[in-house]
């Protein structure tokens, strides 16, 4: 694909979708670019210390995709 092809392509979408697109396009050219917060690093320190003390891994992505399909729609307005 060239750069016209992707301006073509560009030029179909919708505002919102376009908006998404150029947000995409933003955090692959800037991917790394901000330093890490405290916060972000006692995540990632948080992260890696349940994995040291659980090899076996986290809840497989299967599962969490089975629960998630089993349970009722969240009621409009909750943070589920």
């Amino acid at each position: 694909m060239d750069r016209q092809q992707a301006h073509q392509l560009l030029d179909q979408l919708g505002a919102a979708q376009f908006d998404a697109v150029v947000k995409l396009i933003e955090v692959i050219l800037h991917d790394g670019d901000e330093e890490l917060t405290a916060e972000d690093r006692r995540s990632v320190a948080a992260s890696r210390e349940y994995f040291r003390r659980n090899p076996e891994g986290g809840t497989p992505f299967e599962q969490v995709v089975a629960e998630c399909a089993t349970r009722p729609p969240a009621p409009a307005g909750s943070s589920r």
